[in-house]
C-alpha cells in the first residue's frame, strides 16, 4: 500500500506509482534504494559548492544515493534539475537579510 502523505523535502517524489509503472519497475529495475533527508540536503549543498548550481531536492536524491554508497555501478548518469527551488528557503541557508 502506498504511503499517502510522505514527509520529505523531495516533494517531486511524493506521488504514488501507478500499477503500470510499478509493473515496469519490477520488470526492468535492478534495484530501488532510499536515501536520508540529511543525505538529500548534503547532496544539494555539495552540487552547489562544486558546480555553483542549485538543484531541487528531487534531483539531489540520486546524488545522495551515490554519496551514501547505495548505488554500486562503475558508471552512473545523474540528471540535475533546479526548477522547483525557492532560493530563500534553501535548507542550508541563513534567513534573508532585511
Amino acid at each position: 500500500m502506498p504511503q499517502l502523505a510522505p514527509q520529505t523535502i523531495a516533494d517531486g517524489l511524493r506521488g504514488a506509482l501507478s500499477a503500470r509503472t510499478l509493473r515496469l519497475l519490477r520488470a526492468n529495475a535492478d534495484d530501488v534504494v532510499t536515501v536520508s533527508e540529511a543525505g538529500i540536503v548534503a547532496a544539494m549543498r555539495l552540487v552547489f559548492d562544486l558546480l555553483k548550481v542549485v538543484i531541487e531536492p528531487s534531483a539531489a536524491v540520486p546524488v545522495a544515493a551515490l554519496l551514501e554508497g547505495k548505488v554500486r555501478a562503475a558508471r552512473a548518469v545523474v540528471v540535475l534539475s533546479g526548477g522547483n527551488v525557492d532560493l530563500d528557503a534553501l535548507p542550508w541557508s541563513a534567513p534573508p537579510l532585511k
